[in-house]
Parts: C-alpha cells; sequence; structure tokens
C-alpha cells in the first residue's frame, strides 16, 4: 500500500516517487481550493525533498514553492534524510522545561 497523501483538518502532506507527480498533485490542490474560494498560505507551502537528483522547482500559479531540509508536520519535526532526531531533541527539551518548571513548585 502506497501513501500519496497525508490530510489532517487544515494541513495537507503530498507525497510523490517523481517531480512530475507532484507538479500535479500540487497544481490539483491549488485548483480545487480555488474552486472552493480557499487559498494556499505561501509562508507554509514548503517541499522537502528526499531523491537530490531532481532540482526542478515545483510552483504554485507560477510561483516556486520553498526547498527546505527540515520542516514540522502535525507537531513532529521531519527531513530531508527521514530521520526523527531532531523530533526527538526537541520533544525531551520541552520535557525537560515542564520538569524543571515543576522542581519550583
Amino acid at each position: 500500500m502506497q501513501l500519496d497523501d497525508l490530510d489532517f483538518a487544515d494541513d495537507l502532506a503530498l507525497l510523490s516517487q517523481t517531480q512530475q507527480q507532484m507538479q500535479e498533485k500540487t497544481t490539483s490542490v491549488a485548483a480545487a481550493s480555488a474552486v472552493l474560494g480557499l487559498n494556499i498560505h505561501k509562508g507554509k507551502r514548503k517541499i522537502i525533498r528526499y531523491n537530490k537528483a531532481c532540482t526542478n522547482p515545483t510552483t504554485i500559479d507560477g510561483e516556486d514553492l520553498e526547498d527546505v531540509k527540515t520542516s514540522t508536520y502535525l507537531g513532529s519535526i521531519i527531513d530531508e534524510q527521514g530521520e526523527s532526531d531532531a523530533d526527538v531533541k526537541a520533544r525531551i527539551g520541552k520535557a525537560r522545561a515542564a520538569y524543571l518548571q515543576l522542581k519550583n513548585i
């Protein structure tokens, strides 16, 4: 079974095997959103590439989506290596901060 996208409330992560497939999905989502009067926030449109061989930009309405090395999706940090180290470290840091606040009680 292959996942094509991850949907949750107002968040969407599109998954593709090729850049062409990603462009088609992105264009389709943008068109369907526009029909409903919805806009995709320009500051939140990001691409994480696992395959560095293809560097062609993915666009929405002629604007390139931002290529990033890491991003946060539903509170979890994802990176271009598919590793969870950054996410685990961030969660440990949050737990440590919460614990230190409890010590003052």
